[in-house]
């Protein structure tokens, strides 16, 4: 069976840093996935499927859910570690339905946490116009992807706080901080 943990937050909370550094500490129990990478490995192919995908990157929207979730889904069952992070899903109340949906329909993913790197408006947008690191960066697409975020923020929370699965972590500490508190919630509840 294996464990799953979303990690969400705003664009520059620094989710898949943190998730990253957590499946390195952890390397013999955990693995890390973004999203973002899993669909831009998709691109970097070069197939007909990617350069769909980076039509949509390029400027600032959502991916079409099928392929997300049949993506996720397939990392998730090659993973070679029995607890998967994954880091930037669900961003719509419908990526969330279609997941719920999938994961009601498999044996062998269980979903244990949803965890909210919680960062503001302000600190995001320093630090994703502050890093720069190309065409997805800028201040328009910035805020395309922040409204893209917030939008169906309160619907997550809900979905996930009624399931008791919703854990919220300060984002705006350092990076050590947030890093010790979300491993320790992973491994509590992943019981290791």
């Amino acid at each position: 069976m294996k464990k799953l943990f979303l990690i969400i937050g705003a664009p520059g909370s620094g989710k898949t840093t943190d998730a990253e550094l957590i499946a390195e500490r952890n390397s013999d129990k955990i693995v890390h996935y973004s999203t973002g990478d899993l669909l831009r490995a998709e691109v970097a192919s070069g197939s007909e499927l990617g350069q769909t995908i980076k039509s949509y990157i390029d400027n600032g929207n959502l991916v079409p859910l099928e392929i997300v979730i049949n993506t996720i889904k397939s990392a998730i069952e090659k993973a070679p570690k029995d607890i998967v992070l994954i880091d930037g899903f669900p961003r719509s109340v419908e990526q969330m339905k279609a997941l719920d949906e999938m994961l009601k329909n498999t044996d062998d993913i269980e979903l244990v946490s949803v965890i909210e790197v919680e960062v503001s408006e302000d600190v995001a947008r320093e630090r994703v116009l502050g890093r720069a690191r190309g065409a997805d960066d800028n201040v328009e697409v910035f805020n395309n992807r922040m409204k893209v975020f917030t939008e169906p923020l309160k619907d997550i929370q809900d979905f996930y706080s009624a399931q008791g699965k919703l854990i919220k972590i300060n984002g705006e500490r350092t990076i050590e901080e947030i890093v010790d508190e979300m491993e320790q919630v992973i491994k509590e509840k992943a019981g290791i």
